[in-house]
C-alpha cells in the first residue's frame, strides 16, 4: 500500500506541475500515465470514471485524478492522487497572488493586464460557443438559457438557486416527456441542497477589503468561516468545467461581498489560466485577498472538499449513477442555465476589459480580444497559451499608448 501511494503522489504532483491546457489536457495525460503506461485502469474503468466526473459538479480532471486514486488505493489514495494534483498549481497561482497585489498600480503592471483582460474575455466567450453547440439542441434549451442569462444579468438571484431551478425544470421536462424513469436513489440529493446550506455563513460582511498580510493570521479568525461557507457552495456547483465557476464567484465575491474589484477578479481567473492544474484555483486568489496565505489554503480546501467526497462516495455506486435518468434529466436542465449565467458574467468582464481611458486602449484591447478568439476557435491554439501573448503585446504597445497618451 505504501509503494502505491509513493507511486500516485509521484505521478500527480508531476501532473500537478506540467498540468498546462485545461481539463481535457489534464485527462488525456491522465489516461496516458495511468492506463496506457502503468494499467492501473483499463480503458473501460478509466471511461466509467470520466462519465461520472463530468456529471457531477466539480472540476472533471481533479476529480478524475481523485478516482484514480480511489481505485488504486482506497480512500488514502484518493486524497494523495487529489492533493499531489492541487498541491503544485497552489504554491503557484499563491506567488502570483502575492506578485501582483504587490506590485499592483505600477504602469507596467496595468499595460501588462491590458493585454490580458480581453484574452480572458475571450477565452469564456470561446468556452459559452463551445458549450452552447453541446447543450442547445432544443427549443427548451434555449429558453432556459436565455432565462438564466436574463435572471443573472440582473444579479437579484444567486447563482446556485439558478442552477437548483434549472435543474428541478429539466426534472420536470422529462418527465412529461416520459423519458426518465421514476428512481429513488437518494444519495445524490445532497448535490441538490447543498449550493443552499451555507448562505447563513457568508452574511454581515463588510463592503470594501484591502489586500490581506502574506500570512493573513491577523484575518483569518474573521473570514474563515465566511470563506470556508462559500466556497463549499462554489464547489458543490460548478457543473460544466472549472470556468463555469466565474458566475458565480464574480456575483459572490465582486457584486455581493466587495472582496475583490472587477479588475481583481479578472486578474485571479487569467493567474488560474496560466498555471497548471485547475482552472478553479482561482479561490486562493481570492482567499489570498482576503486573507493571505491562509486565506487562500482555506478557500481552495473548501472548493475543492466536495470533489472529494463526490468521488469517494460515488465510485462504489459508479454504475447505478450513469443508468439514473433522473440525473441526467437534472443535469440536462442545469447545463443550458450554465450558458446563460455564463454569458451574463460576460457582461461586466467585457466592460472592464474593452473600455480604457483612452480610444487606443480601447482599440487595442479590442483586436487582442478577437485575435485571441479567433485563435481558439479556428486554430485551437491551448489557452494557456495565450495568457501570456496577450501579456506580451499588452506590455509592450500598452505601455508605449500610456505614454503616448499621458504625454504633454
Amino acid at each position: 500500500m505504501t509503494q502505491r501511494l509513493v507511486e500516485l503522489a509521484r505521478l500527480f504532483l508531476r501532473l500537478g506541475t506540467v498540468g498546462f491546457g485545461g481539463p481535457q489536457a489534464h485527462m488525456a495525460m491522465q489516461n496516458d500515465e495511468a492506463v496506457v503506461r502503468r494499467g492501473w485502469l483499463t480503458p473501460e474503468e478509466f471511461a466509467q470514471g470520466l462519465a461520472v466526473c463530468e456529471m457531477l459538479p466539480g472540476p472533471a480532471s481533479t476529480q478524475m485524478g481523485i478516482y484514480i486514486g480511489y481505485l488504486r488505493a482506497g480512500t488514502i489514495g484518493a486524497i494523495v492522487a487529489g492533493v499531489s494534483f492541487i498541491a503544485p498549481a497552489f504554491l503557484i497561482v499563491v506567488g502570483l497572488s502575492w506578485g501582483y497585489f504587490r506590485f499592483q498600480g505600477i504602469p507596467q503592471l496595468d499595460a501588462l493586464f491590458l493585454g490580458i483582460f480581453p484574452v480572458v474575455v475571450a477565452i469564456v466567450a470561446a468556452f459559452a460557443w463551445k458549450l452552447s453547440r453541446k447543450t442547445i439542441r432544443q427549443p427548451v434549451h434555449g429558453a432556459i438559457a436565455i432565462g438564466a442569462f436574463g435572471v443573472a444579468a440582473i444579479g437579484r438571484v444567486s447563482v446556485p438557486w439558478i442552477f437548483l431551478v434549472a435543474g428541478l425544470l429539466g426534472l420536470l421536462l422529462a418527465r412529461i416527456s416520459g423519458r426518465s424513469r421514476t428512481d429513488h436513489n437518494g444519495w445524490f440529493v445532497p448535490v441538490l441542497g447543498v449550493p443552499t446550506l451555507p448562505l447563513f455563513l457568508t452574511s454581515g460582511l463588510p463592503e470594501v477589503l484591502s489586500v490581506a498580510s502574506f500570512w493573513g493570521g491577523d484575518r483569518v479568525a474573521e473570514f474563515a468561516l465566511p470563506l470556508t461557507g462559500f466556497f463549499l457552495k462554489a464547489g458543490s456547483a460548478i457543473f460544466g468545467g472549472g470556468l463555469t465557476i466565474i458566475p458565480l464567484l464574480e456575483s459572490e465575491v465582486v457584486d455581493r461581498f466587495h472582496w475583490l474589484t472587477i479588475d481583481e477578479f479578472i486578474s485571479g481567473v487569467a493567474i488560474g489560466q496560466i498555471s497548471p492544474g485547475p482552472v478553479v484555483l482561482t479561490a486562493a486568489f481570492v482567499g489570498y485577498k482576503v486573507a493571505g496565505f491562509f486565506g487562500a489554503l482555506i478557500a481552495t480546501v473548501a472548493i475543492f472538499l466536495p470533489s472529494f467526497g463526490f468521488i469517494i462516495l460515488a465510485a462504489p455506486l459508479l454504475r447505478r449513477l450513469t443508468q439514473t435518468d433522473w440525473v441526467r434529466a437534472f443535469l440536462q436542465g442545469v447545463t443550458p442555465a450554465v450558458l446563460g449565467t455564463i454569458a451574463a458574467s460576460m457582461l461586466p468582464l467585457a466592460r472592464s476589459a474593452f473600455v480604457q481611458p483612452s480610444i487606443a486602449g480601447s482599440i487595442l484591447s479590442v483586436a487582442i480580444g478577437g485575435a485571441a478568439l479567433t485563435a481558439i476557435l479556428r486554430y485551437k491554439t491551448p489557452t494557456w497559451m495565450l495568457v501570456p501573448g496577450g501579456a506580451i503585446l499588452g506590455l509592450v504597445l500598452g505601455t508605449w499608448i500610456m505614454g503616448v497618451s499621458s504625454a504633454p
